[in-house]
């Protein structure tokens, strides 16, 4: 048998074993190795077991994820973000869908600095879902609101998501948080716009807050300043090259830390914070542990190429090919987790974009708004059972009903970028 052959029976496989809910990383773990020593030879697999863990847990460039997670952890955990709210509600006091508006921007710029659209959909939906039903605000419309406004995390720099692409495909981290500032920037303000058309079509679905003065408004600001700092010292140190992403990551978690302190964070607090950072980054180190043996098998199977080679004879252009990709994207996105669609695709796919000529930033976050889209679509949308779990007195129904016309935002945005690459690498040039 053909090395590609096993290499389809492989990717094969894989789909089985998540279809039968085997844990991702050990599935990639599973196919990687078996596929390997069908290929090579088992001897070969078996010391890919000692030293491709070695690889990653070693791998520098890695290090910033735990520091991305433990930064927002400790946003959450220390009170940042209920005062990001409050600042963000006073400043759309008195607007139709205020609330509503005022929980994207707060997810907008909680994302900033959490990184991980899941912690910033459960956070934001404790702190604004009770407030806005507490205004009669229709459910749909204000768990539909959180649960978009969650997905800006995997895309707003600094963003887990992003930062596993670019050390898969060995693009510079710096030029992929660059790349994604503005497409995730136009997200805030597309849903934003979406939450305003949706009041002006059913004005039905919300009330106007309670009015706030100009002054008010003003001295609301002081409650975005954490974030904003933080923000713009990591992003302005990495783009200006006062410090590496890696290093960038160090101190936007630390200066997080001593936000926490001066806010009265003290020993049990902490200690479950770094609990919690450990799990996670548990989690997500298992999964690259996992991509990079079954990249090994794919490289090795050299089924990439075949499919390259099948692209090629069908004569199709570049932009086709991305399509395609971008369609599969959103069809695993219905089903899968966004960490575990990219460890698991990339490896396969970016040897065809590498070969048509596509650039890898721009697909990158085309790839990552995409993945982005089956955080919030049926039937597992992860965000959407995140917020059903924060909030079980809502329905799953009422959820999809109203994330879904924030679906439709998205695939505006993704063809805005499709169409104007620029929006995606104009700090790049």
């Amino acid at each position: 048998m053909g090395s590609e052959a096993i290499g389809a029976i492989g990717l094969g496989l894989l789909l089985v074993l998540m279809i039968l809910r085997v844990p991702v990383a050990l599935t990639m773990l599973i196919v990687g190795v078996v596929g390997f020593a069908q290929i090579i030879s088992w001897d070969a697999a078996v010391a890919q077991l000692k030293t491709v863990p070695v690889e990653v847990l070693s791998n520098y460039s890695f290090s910033a994820v735990p520091m991305f997670i433990l930064m927002g952890v400790l946003a959450a955990h220390s009170g940042m973000a209920g005062k990001l709210f409050d600042s963000t509600r006073v400043i759309c006091g008195g607007w139709k869908g205020g609330l509503a508006i005022a929980a994207v921007g707060s997810c907008g710029i909680f994302s900033a600095i959490s990184g991980s659209s899941l912690a910033t959909a459960s956070t934001m939906t404790r702190v604004a879902l009770p407030e806005m039903e507490r205004y009669g605000y229709n459910r749909g419309l204000a768990t539909g609101a959180l649960a978009a406004g969650g997905t800006l995390g995997i895309m707003i720099p600094p963003s887990i998501a992003l930062l596993i692409y670019a050390i898969l495909t060995e693009q510079s981290v710096g030029d992929m948080f660059m790349a994604g500032l503005i497409p995730g920037l136009l997200g805030l303000v597309m849903y934003s716009l979406t939450v305003t058309v949706v009041m002006w079509l059913r004005p039905s679905l919300a009330v106007a807050g309670e009015p706030t003065a100009w002054k008010e408004k003003l001295l609301s600001l002081t409650g975005l300043v954490p974030f904003f700092g933080v923000f713009l010292v990591m992003i302005l140190g990495i783009y200006f090259g006062a410090f590496t992403p890696t290093e960038g990551a160090s101190v936007g978690a630390f200066a997080t830390l001593i936000y926490a302190l001066v806010k009265g964070m003290r020993g049990a607090q902490l200690w479950a914070s770094v609990q919690e950072t450990l799990a996670l980054s548990a989690v997500v180190f298992f999964m690259l542990v996992g991509a990079e043996t079954l990249g090994y098998f794919i490289s090795v199977s050299r089924i990439s190429f075949s499919i390259t080679d099948v692209l090629y004879g069908m004569d199709l252009t570049p932009l086709v090919v991305v399509l395609c990709i971008l369609a599969l994207y959103f069809v695993l996105g219905m089903f899968m987790d966004s960490i575990a669609m990219l460890v698991i695709t990339v490896p396969v796919v970016y040897p065809i974009i590498q070969a048509m000529g596509i650039d890898p930033v721009w697909f990158g976050i085309l790839t990552v708004l995409t993945v982005e889209l089956g955080l919030m679509t049926p039937p597992v949308g992860m965000n959407v059972f995140v917020i059903k779990a924060m909030a079980p007195h809502v329905g799953l129904g009422e959820i999809f009903k109203g994330v879904a016309p924030f679906v439709v935002s998205d695939l505006i945005r993704l063809a805005l970028l499709i169409a104007f690459p620029i929006l995606s690498t104009m700090f790049l040039l």
